[in-house]
């Protein structure tokens, strides 16, 4: 009975839901540091990933911002494959069009700009460009560029830890 259940969670980790938790404050306010949310990986592409989801993808390898190494991140998909992105200010806009980020408090420094309005950036083919809700304090595509859609891992669907108690939040 034991080995069945082991044998049954370690298929559901593997194709189904994985849990994961939040490592640092880059995407406060939403998701807090050690909070514990569950990722979708059954009937998931990357191809079904739209603007605004929150995503777990592998450690991109450009990245140079410090910290541990290897691993996955958990950030917010911005632009798709295709699209421009350059920022004003603190306002970021997709295709020309103001963002509108209800996520975010209202009053939230970008920090490092993206691209300019005179030369957007143009996000190339099955990739995505991702940033963290704490734009002044993520290590996010501002400085790794963006993330390739196949290592994309899955959508995080439902925070179930949240601020050190049980907290169920669906995505």
């Amino acid at each position: 009975m034991i080995l069945v259940a082991v044998l049954v969670a370690g298929l559901v980790r593997a194709f189904v839901l994985q849990a994961f938790w939040i490592p640092s404050s880059s995407m406060e306010p939403t998701l807090g540091v050690y909070d514990r949310v569950l990722v979708q990986k059954a009937f998931f592409s990357w191809r079904d990933v739209r603007e605004g989801d929150i995503v777990v993808f592998s450690h991109p390898p450009l990245d140079h911002c410090g910290g541990p190494q290897g691993g996955d991140l958990v950030k917010r998909v911005i632009a798709l494959p295709g699209q421009t992105i350059y920022s004003s200010g603190n306002s970021i806009y997709v295709n020309g069009r103001l963002l509108t980020e209800p996520y975010l408090p209202s009053y939230d420094p970008l920090g490092p700009p993206i691209a300019s309005n005179q030369h957007p950036y143009r996000v190339p083919p099955g990739e995505f460009y991702m940033l963290g809700d704490n734009r002044a304090d993520s290590c996010d595509s501002r400085y790794w560029g963006p993330v390739k859609g196949s290592s994309i891992v899955g959508k995080v669907v439902l925070t179930w830890w949240h601020d050190d108690r049980p907290d169920f939040r669906t995505f």
